[in-house]
């Protein structure tokens, strides 16, 4: 499976929960994950997406870092069978509003 692929079922399951994965490209920034995801009560979360068994770059995994220290929490996804426990993970830790 190649990553665009990958890359489509994340977007449409994004869409099936309620949310939204925006493709992130930045002219000053290089190494930021594909996707931004939004979910809905205010959950935001990055993803990297790879062909199956890829690794990120060295500038990616600092970028990540960088991202993770922030508070964000950074996924990377070689395989669709991931997405529905990432989503999960995230939805699960998210705070709620009162």
């Amino acid at each position: 499976m190649r990553e665009k692929e990958i890359e489509a079922k994340l977007t449409k399951a994004a869409a099936d929960c309620g949310g939204w994965a925006l493709k992130l490209a930045s002219p000053t920034v290089s190494g930021l994950p594909d996707r931004l995801v939004l979910l809905p009560c205010g959950v935001a979360l990055f993803v990297e997406v790879k062909a199956p068994g890829q690794k990120p770059r060295p500038l990616q995994k600092v970028i990540h870092q960088k991202l993770r220290k922030l508070g964000f929490s950074v996924y990377v996804l070689d395989d669709p069978k991931q997405i529905p426990y990432i989503l999960e993970e995230v939805k699960h830790h998210a705070v709620h509003p009162s």
